[in-house]
């Protein structure tokens, strides 16, 4: 009979105190609900001049055999990466980022295709540091075999500072446009109850990549890297008051 008492007063107890924490939730969430809040969201923008760059580059090489294709390509190849190491670019800046070989076919109406060789190909992703060594670089590595560049993406070694500022442009921006809102609908700003960000380095789709000569000079290659956009999004919920 003890041991049945202490059951039922303890059931009581669990009982009661899942009534008081459904009580309070209930509490909370008509406080919640009965809170008027405002959500919106802002941006910041700076421009920031790079100081990296990355590039991706190769060499492809078609003839009648998979192994004269790829041998071919292996010696281009290593001649391309030698010229990279003479323009001061080390292990950590070279990449392989793509090794392909393929058959090639001669298509014709009504025949079956027709083998005419194998193409083979290498790509090494690479990293310049110096944009000022960019232009002087792709010249090397042309002249040296390379026969594919497929474009040049612009980036900062350090984003900290750019991003730090577009966050206050953005923070500050966001507290306007609260401000604002809460003026034109009647209310003041209570508090921030909650911040969000998202944004960052906009990426350059494609740098500007022209070769000319000049007179008394050998062609050489301009690389123009502009700015890079650094924008932070910011996203916050004020809770207004009368």
């Amino acid at each position: 009979m003890r041991f049945g008492a202490l059951t039922a007063l303890s059931l009581a107890a669990a009982l009661a105190g899942a009534s008081a924490a459904q009580a309070q939730a209930g509490s909370d969430a008509d406080a919640a609900f009965r809170a008027t809040t405002l959500s919106i969201s802002a941006a910041g923008e700076v421009k920031a001049a790079p100081d990296q760059a990355s590039i991706t580059l190769g060499v492809q090489t078609t003839q009648p055999t998979a192994a004269a294709a790829m041998a071919e390509n292996a010696r281009r190849m290593s001649d391309v990466v030698a010229a990279l190491r003479r323009q001061g670019l080390s292990g950590k800046d070279i990449q392989t980022s793509g090794i392909n070989l393929s058959a090639q076919y001669d298509y014709q109406p009504n025949v079956a295709p027709k083998l005419i060789g194998y193409q083979a190909s290498n790509q090494v992703t690479i990293t310049v540091s110096d944009l000022a060594r960019l232009g002087p670089t792709l010249d090397a590595v042309t002249a040296a075999g390379a026969n594919e560049i497929q474009g040049i993406g612009f980036q900062l070694k350090d984003p900290q500072g750019p991003e730090d500022a577009a966050r206050l442009q953005a923070v500050r921006a966001l507290q306007a446009k609260a401000e604002l809102y809460a003026r034109a609908s009647g209310y003041r700003i209570g508090r921030l109850a909650n911040l969000s960000e998202g944004g960052g380095v906009q990426p350059v789709p494609m740098a500007k990549v022209m070769s000319f000569a000049r007179a008394g000079a050998a062609a050489q290659t301009p690389v123009e890297p502009g700015q890079l956009t650094v924008r932070m999004e910011v996203s916050g919920l004020y809770e207004l008051v009368r």
